[in-house]
């Protein structure tokens, strides 16, 4: 039973920094791709940025040159720095990784930005 743990979210001013955390049960080389994605209310979930085999990454227009993602091999977690956070990225935000054609998610985590 694949597990992702996200942490990091919070409360934060705009202009502020967050940094997301998703602990994994699966050693990452076994992983087709890995990647955040987030949910504002009423909104679809939708992609922020993902890593696709041996490191190609792909970022959502709206965060790319504000966020990063990467990854730990040793230590099985992915994170997203996030800088320069706005209001609109205010969102519950949700790990979620491919094995073996198997799509698992994590619980999510809140991200709340006050203008």
């Amino acid at each position: 039973q694949v597990q992702l743990v996200e942490s990091g979210g919070g409360l934060v001013q705009a202009g502020g920094s967050l940094r997301l955390s998703c602990a994994g049960s699966e050693t990452i080389f076994n992983i087709d791709s890995m990647g955040w994605y987030r949910q504002a209310p009423g909104k679809q979930r939708q992609l922020v940025a993902r890593i696709i085999g041996s490191g190609i990454l792909i970022y959502a227009d709206s965060v790319r040159g504000r966020f990063t993602i990467s990854k730990d091999n040793d230590k099985n977690t992915l994170d997203l720095q996030m800088n320069s956070l706005k209001p609109e990225d205010t969102a519950v935000y949700y790990c979620r990784q491919v094995i073996q054609g198997t799509v698992y998610w994590g619980q999510g985590t809140q991200v709340a930005v006050s203008s």
